[in-house]
Order: structure tokens, then C-alpha cells, then sequence
């Protein structure tokens, strides 16, 4: 075990490393298994070495001039008494670290906030998600103070976002009930949409390691959350009646642009959500067969006729990029929001507000006059079927729905006092009304 000496400070400060030796090592000899190891480099450490289980073990307790020679004779003491008892300190030292790291983590863990796993979970997710979906998140979850796009102020923080300082581990069925209670009395749309969005997030946090535990799921289901949640409810009136047509279509035709003209009236004729007509390409057009192929989010997508009027108005749009319904100043290059322009139409023509998923819901109801069937109907707009036969027995041909989708045309066009020659060679053909 090396050279053997009583150790004093003096003694230890005149060690040396042995000429041509990498190191050599002294032990003292009034203390069990300690030692001072000098190197060829002049590095001096205090050491433990002794026999355990029929092997050499050694381990480093420090420098010497970190600690001082009392120090070290407890601590050499101390790693005696352990291995006369069969204990490797290594061991027991590994041990402590993990247990020390594993508490680190567990506070990095109730450090997370609501915030940075939300923001983690959008990047997640984003790729499996539409526009208008990432869109919601993004919007109901922003900080506001950013100007205004239109008009003058700065746009107010979403519903979500009082909660993203919040630690997941203080997710509590009380602080979202109190949390929902806030913001649907002033915003229960909002609200209740954010709900359903948080809901989603905690239960994808469930499933991932990095969050699971840190938020109970249970506490969506509280009955005080539940009891908090804005009831839905529907819209009244969010539907064009069939007095009110020949006044929408007379101020929607008037909009300077053509493009979100024909959008909007695209909307009514076909029943089709917003984000599925604004995500129409050209390629999704055949006019010659006059058919419409839609990115549908319940089946994935659907083909529906193009009927002839709204085939014409369609035909006569520029063709700038791979966009229908096209915008220069958009970053999509398409158009994102028309409500801007329907809201001022609408109030030019002195009708009360409809959304643009009012005009699908006009679709449906405007069908009832012409008695389209329901399943037509359905198959068009790309409702669930309601029924076994409709799901499994009943999908109807394109030319069945062609038939049902201009007689439906035709019948908005006469209540709309809008007058259109039928197709010719294909190309259909307005003859009055704004360009």
C-alpha cells in the first residue's frame, strides 16, 4: 500500500513523487486506509484504501489543500466503518447522487408551467392539425397588446392565456371553474372553445412522460367545471331567410372584390365550411364535368357538383397562384378573413348579422324548400351519416347530386331576383349583375 508514515501537515506539504513514477502514494500510520497520493504532475489528494470482499478498493476524498488533515482522518474513519460492514461507499455515494438528481428533476418538473408544455404541445401537434385548428390555439391563447389590424386599440389576450404562468401542478378543478366562470361572462363562445382546446392539451400531457401526473385529468370532469361550462347553445337567427336572399345577394355581388364575392355567395350554394371553400385549388376544379373536390375534416374529402352559377362566377376569377380564391396581400396567399367585408354587406343591406358558418346552416335550410332529400342534403355539405343505410347503403352518384344541387341553385337564383342563362358549351354565362 505504499510508503507508511504519521502524518502531519508539515510531513504531507514535503511528499514527493518518486523519480520516474507516475505517482506514489503514503499512508498514515495512525489512521486506517488513509493515504496521500502525490503525482508527477505535483497534484496532491487525500485517499481511502483498503481491502473489500477480496478486492482493492480505493477512492479519492480530496485535495489537500480543500481539506485539512483532521478532515480527512474522519473522513477515512468514516469509510472504514462502512466497509468493515461489507458497505462500498461508491456505492452508497452513487445512491445519493440519484436520489439527488431525482429530486432536481421532480422540482424542474413542478417548475413547468402551463405555458411551456402548451407551447410544446403546439409544436407537437402542429403538423397533424388544419390552418384554422392551429389558428384556435393560436388565437385563444395570445397575449394581446399587439395593434390592431383594423381599426385603432390593441387586440385583448385569449381566454387562455391568464393560465399559461400558471404551474401544471396547480391545475385544479377549482381553478378552472373559476377560470371559466370569468371569461364566460364576458366571452362564453370563447370560453367554452377554450375549455375543449385545454382538454385536449391535458390529455395529451397524460400520455407524454416528460408531464404525466403533473395535472390530475379528472378535474375536466368536475362537476364545478362542469357546472361552470357556458351551455351551448344555437344561434337564432344565424340563417338567410328566404325573404332576405334577393337583399344579400344584391350587396354581396356589389363587393369590389370579385374574389370574396364569389366566395361568400360560394358559401351559400354549396353549404361548405369556411376553411374548405378558402382552401379550394384549381386543381380541385373540373369544369367540364363540373364537379368540386373538397378537403372535408369529417371524411378526410368529398366530391360535390359545381353548379352553373357559381361555376360562372368561379371560371371568371383570376388565376394569380394555385388558390381559387386568391389574395395579393395575404401571406397564404389566399384569402383568411372575409367576415370584414360580409359583416359591411350585410349592414349595407340592412339584414342582421349571419357568420359564414350561418351560410352553410342557410344551405341546409333553404334546401327544405326545394325538398332535397336529407341524404343528398348531408352528402353534400359532409355531414356524418345519421343512419346505417345512409352510411353504409346510400352513397349517392355525382350525377344524383347534380341533379338536386341546380334545381337548389336555381330555385336561390329566382328568390334572389338573380337572372343566369344555363350552361353553354360548358362555360357558363351571366347575363346581368355586377361584373
Amino acid at each position: 500500500m505504499g510508503h507508511r508514515d504519521n502524518f502531519t501537515v508539515g510531513r504531507i506539504a514535503n511528499f514527493r513523487c518518486e523519480d520516474g513514477k507516475r505517482q506514489t502514494i503514503f499512508m498514515d500510520a495512525k489512521t486506517p486506509g488513509l493515504g496521500v497520493r502525490i503525482t508527477e504532475k505535483k497534484s496532491k489528494s487525500f485517499i481511502f484504501e483498503t481491502r473489500l470482499h477480496g478486492k482493492t478498493l480505493r477512492i479519492t476524498i480530496g485535495d489537500v489543500r480543500a481539506w485539512s488533515l483532521g478532515q480527512a482522518q474522519a473522513e477515512a474513519r468514516r469509510l472504514k466503518a462502512l466497509t468493515d460492514q461489507g458497505v462500498d461507499p461508491r456505492q452508497q455515494a452513487a445512491e445519493r447522487r440519484a436520489a439527488h438528481e431525482a429530486a432536481q428533476a421532480n422540482l424542474k418538473r413542478q417548475a413547468i408551467t402551463f405555458g411551456d408544455a402548451w407551447a410544446i404541445y403546439l409544436e407537437t401537434r402542429t403538423p397533424k392539425w388544419s390552418a384554422s385548428h392551429i389558428r384556435a390555439h393560436q388565437v385563444l391563447a395570445a397575449l394581446g397588446g399587439e395593434p390592431k389590424k383594423r381599426g385603432i386599440g390593441t387586440r385583448s389576450a385569449g381566454p387562455i392565456a391568464s393560465l399559461l404562468s400558471t404551474p401544471l401542478t396547480n391545475l385544479s378543478a377549482d381553478l378552472l371553474a373559476s377560470w371559466l366562470e370569468r371569461e364566460a361572462n364576458t366571452r362564453p363562445t370563447a370560453a367554452s372553445l377554450s375549455f375543449r382546446l385545454i382538454r385536449a392539451f391535458i390529455r395529451w400531457a397524460e400520455d407524454e412522460p416528460t408531464y404525466k401526473g403533473l395535472v390530475p385529468i379528472g378535474i375536466v370532469n368536475a362537476r364545478k367545471v362542469r357546472d361552470a361550462l357556458p351551455k351551448n347553445r344555437t344561434r337564432e337567427g344565424d340563417c338567410l331567410q328566404r325573404e332576405q336572399l334577393p337583399a344579400w345577394f344584391d350587396a354581396v355581388r356589389k363587393i369590389g372584390n370579385p374574389v370574396i364575392a364569389a366566395y361568400l355567395q360560394g358559401l351559400l350554394l354549396t353549404g361548405a365550411r369556411r376553411e374548405e371553400m378558402a382552401g379550394l385549388r384549381w386543381a380541385d376544379i373540373d369544369f367540364q364535368w363540373r364537379t368540386l373536390f373538397i378537403r372535408d375534416k369529417i371524411e378526410g374529402s368529398r366530391t360535390i357538383p359545381l353548379p352553373p352559377y357559381l361555376g360562372s362566377l368561379i371560371a371568371a376569377l383570376p388565376r394569380r397562384n394555385e388558390w381559387v380564391f386568391s389574395s395579393l396581400l395575404a401571406k397564404e396567399g389566399r384569402i383568411t378573413e372575409p367576415r370584414y367585408a360580409h359583416d359591411q354587406a350585410l349592414q349595407e343591406a340592412g339584414l342582421p348579422h349571419i357568420t359564414l358558418h350561418g351560410l352553410r346552416r342557410s344551405f341546409s335550410t333553404l334546401a327544405e324548400w326545394c325538398d332535397m332529400p336529407t341524404g343528398v342534403v348531408a352528402q353534400v355539405m359532409g355531414h356524418r351519416p345519421s343512419a346505417l343505410a345512409e352510411k353504409h347503403y346510400r352513397r349517392r352518384s355525382i350525377d344524383l347530386l347534380r341533379k338536386w344541387h341546380d334545381i337548389l341553385e336555381q330555385w336561390i337564383l329566382e328568390q334572389a331576383n338573380v337572372e343566369f342563362l344555363p350552361l353553354e358549351n360548358n362555360k357558363p354565362k351571366l347575363i346581368s349583375g355586377p361584373p
